[in-house]
């Protein structure tokens, strides 16, 4: 049989390349597409929903969708791994007097997804991550107070990053699973080049895929 065929979403060719690299050093990339859709999650939903339309009319899908990539993290080391129990749309939405309210909380959609739990805690263990919300912003955070501010309204998330919310709301729309996995490469809050670690957090994400792949491959739903 052949095997399952996964999406891995990534927003740029280096951490593309990362996530190639890493699974040809483990287990190999059969049943796998890495695509590099574009930074945000404008265009990562597009280039998702063109991926899995694609796959579909080919009558090849795609069982599952994974957001991957380097984020900010909240409290986390840097290079360490994260996978969002939640990928959360944390920038969409209004300001209000009492406020910030969600489009969720506005009646306009939805907000949140929720990746299979069982399937987070398994890569969890097998990528060596942490477990909890990742946030998806249209704007970096760069400074402490909206750090703070996003801490508070998101308790226990773990990192930031700009595309999970709109790769999981293409397969949603398509009936498909979706995770995300990060890497950290800096910490959430003040804008310091020179603390960031990019090269690092992109030579863990190859090991974390690789370190994943064995357990999305045995997955059922």
């Amino acid at each position: 049989m052949p095997p399952p065929r996964i999406l891995i979403v990534t927003a740029v060719t280096a951490e593309r390349d990362a996530v190639l690299a890493g699974l040809e050093r483990g287990d190999g990339a059969d049943g796998v597409e890495v695509l590099a859709a574009g930074v945000g999650p404008a265009a990562a939903a597009a280039a998702t929903a063109t991926a899995l339309t694609s796959a579909a009319s080919r009558e090849v899908p795609f069982c599952l969708v994974v957001s991957a990539g380097i984020a900010g993290g909240f409290g986390q080391p840097l290079g360490g791994a994260v996978v969002a129990t939640s990928i959360v749309a944390a920038d969409l939405g209004a300001d209000t007097p009492d406020g910030f309210a969600s489009v969720a909380d506005l009646g306009f959609g939805n907000a949140e997804h929720r990746p299979p739990p069982a399937l987070v805690r398994a890569v969890a263990q097998a990528a060596d991550a942490a477990q909890g919300p990742v946030l998806t912003v249209s704007t970096v955070t760069g400074t402490d107070a909206r750090a703070r501010e996003l801490a508070t309204r998101h308790p226990g998330a773990v990192a930031e990053a700009m595309e999970g919310f709109g790769v999981a709301e293409a397969a949603a729309a398509h009936g498909v699973p979706a995770l995300e996995l990060r890497t950290v490469s800096n910490a959430v809050g003040p804008r310091d080049r020179a603390a960031w670690r990019i090269p690092e957090a992109l030579a863990a994400l190859g090991t974390g895929c690789a370190a994943m792949l064995p357990v999305l491959r045995a997955w059922e739903p």
